[in-house]
């Protein structure tokens, strides 16, 4: 009683309140919500202090930037699910901080698509910078066809490239992005190869305009390194598997190449197994096989996760 007393008294603030619904919808720097919330930073900085000790916001440091996202482990993580869900979007202040939310994530997505924007057309030839494609693509698309797809996802598709990887062996696959630029040129690709089983829609990785369980597969193609949230994205993909479907993400081993951030807008420098393992739980997969390709300072990694609903049918399968 004493733990939810508590939090209700962290939250008991138009502010605080504020604050929740925000943190709610996306990971927040201090910056970024003063900006917000129009409001000094010292602060906004005492209103999530008293948060972050109410265990209603969990705070991550990332150099020298603080973020914080609501809790979602926490003793109260559920009263904060409620109070955001009881908290109306047409009210007046909450709509204004929502817009301008809306504003900080296309300025993040603007940072992004720019340099998507002055690469799209030699997109191609700078993966093969890093990385073997071909190996890549080979183990990619076996790991892929393990088992049978017939209704594909991949997120952040760009180019289509594994959309024409597999697509002559899926009934249908789905190719989602969110630079226009690069759908354009995916589009093009098809029509070449005539793989009009495939379509690519312009969509947010992190809310996918798909139906849960509708896809046997879903892909991240060197995707995750630039992803804001691993953790949404990788739950989002789940969200859209069928039972037994599986997730394969391809991307960087942990690494220590601090340049990539700047000269190619990495957001992450890899991921360990621990990683990808911790990610697949919480999203409710079980993580199934890593595949590793060694390519100079680089190493990329094939990771394939199981819905966790359908092993468990395995087992007891197993067991009759």
């Amino acid at each position: 009683m004493e733990t939810l007393l508590q939090g209700l008294r962290a939250v008991s603030e138009p502010t605080r309140l504020r604050i929740l619904m925000l943190c709610a919808h996306a990971e927040l720097s201090v910056t970024e919500l003063v900006q917000v919330l129009g409001q000094s930073q010292p602060r906004v900085s005492r209103h999530l202090k008293l948060m972050v000790e109410a265990n209603l916001l969990e705070r991550h440091q990332e150099g020298s930037r603080a973020f914080y996202r609501m809790s979602e482990d926490s003793d109260v993580s559920d009263l904060a699910r409620m109070l955001v869900d009881l908290t109306p979007d047409d009210d007046d202040v909450i709509s204004v901080d929502l817009e301008r939310l809306d504003e900080i994530k296309l300025q993040r997505a603007q940072v992004a698509e720019e340099y998507f924007r002055r690469n799209a057309q030699n997109w191609e030839d700078m993966r093969g910078q890093h990385i073997d494609d071909e190996s890549v693509d080979a183990r990619l698309k076996r790991r892929i066809l393990s088992a049978p797809v017939r209704d594909l996802l991949d997120i952040g598709t760009g180019t289509g490239r594994v959309l024409r990887l597999v697509g002559e062996d899926v009934r249908a696959a789905v190719g989602v992005d969110n630079s226009r630029e690069m759908l354009a040129i995916a589009r093009s690709y098809l029509d070449q190869e005539v793989l009009r089983n495939c379509q690519v829609r312009h969509a947010d990785m992190y809310r996918l305009p798909f139906p849960a369980h509708r896809f046997d597969a879903v892909t991240a193609n060197m995707l995750m390194h630039y992803a804001d949230s691993p953790a949404d994205m990788v739950r989002e993909a789940a969200r859209v598997l069928r039972p037994g479907g599986r997730l394969v993400l391809v991307d960087f081993a942990s690494h220590d190449l601090a340049d990539l951030r700047e000269r190619h807008a990495h957001r992450w420098l890899g991921f360990s197994d621990t990683d990808v393992e911790r990610l697949f739980t919480k999203a409710g997969l079980e993580i199934q096989e890593v595949e590793r390709i060694d390519g100079g300072d680089l190493t990329v990694c094939i990771w394939t996760g199981k819905s966790r609903i359908e092993i468990a049918n395995d087992l007891v399968a197993e067991a009759l």
